[in-house]
């Protein structure tokens, strides 16, 4: 299905929560359309225009993304429009909208639309096991969770926790840094395209209720609920739940990041 380019263009006042992010309430405030919405999984809550007077320092990915943003963003949302294909055969089905932080340069609305449906569809994904389907909607639509592409310092309010660096599920958000989807990590070992899949697939794979996994012996496959983001650990990187077609985890478990940073 060809994605409609139009853009639905929201305004929202953010509000920190503060708990852990993958396993606390959903943050005070989702933005919502400016125009009138259809009902909605939840009520919507009231949005403050705000109006952002001072351009903010602009920091430069590798000129290989060619993707620029502002550690600290507007708040201000992009939401595509229109419905996306049902991704899976069977299972549960849950909707999801898209929200991208307006400041951000360089990722163009199609481009994330296309990268986050086809990893949400790809069969190695969470709807390979047939219990879940998976569809995106438009800001009008009702829908169980958001996929937020936000700068550094928004992410820590949509997350309710200070970081600045990894991504995070929030109750019913799924917080994607884009300072991740430009550059990745130092020493992930696999291509960016792997990692923004795994990025994809982890946080939504916490909004589907699966907790952290470790590395299950040297040399293996990382579960894609490892916290690759924090190292691999003796892994080799794997965005996939379902790799060969079959279900593939590791033991329950968090690693320590040697530097506090929250979930990833």
């Amino acid at each position: 299905m060809t994605v409609r380019r139009a853009l639905a263009v929201v305004v929202c006042a953010l509000v920190v929560a503060g708990c852990e992010a993958h396993s606390i309430a959903p943050p005070a405030v989702t933005p919502v359309p400016v125009t009138t919405p259809s009902p909605e999984t939840t009520a919507p809550p009231r949005t403050t225009q705000t109006t952002q007077t001072t351009p903010p320092r602009q920091v430069l990915a590798p000129p290989s993304t060619g993707i620029t943003f502002p550690r600290s963003g507007s708040g201000q949302w992009l939401f595509p429009t229109g419905d996306g294909p049902v991704a899976g055969q069977a299972g549960r089905l849950l909707r999801y909208r898209i929200a991208i932080e307006g400041d951000i340069a360089g990722v163009t609305t199609d481009g994330f639309v296309k990268a986050v449906e086809s990893t949400l569809a790809d069969p190695r994904g969470w709807t390979g096991g047939g219990r879940w389907r998976l569809q995106r909607v438009g800001p009008e639509g009702r829908y169980d969770f958001t996929i937020y592409l936000a700068t550094p310092k928004t992410r820590d309010v949509l997350c309710g926790r200070p970081d600045g660096y990894t991504s995070c599920r929030n109750g019913n958000s799924v917080v994607l840094n884009v300072a991740r989807w430009a550059d990745a990590v130092p020493g992930y070992g696999a291509p960016l395209e792997v990692y923004r899949q795994y990025m994809i697939t982890h946080e939504v794979g916490h909004r589907l209720g699966r907790g952290h996994e470790t590395c299950p012996v040297p040399g293996a496959l990382a579960p894609v609920m490892q916290q690759q983001t924090l190292g691999m650990h003796g892994c080799a990187p794997n965005p996939w739940p379902y790799p060969d077609g079959t279900q593939y985890s590791g033991p329950s478990g968090e690693y320590d990041d040697p530097i506090p940073r929250g979930d990833s």
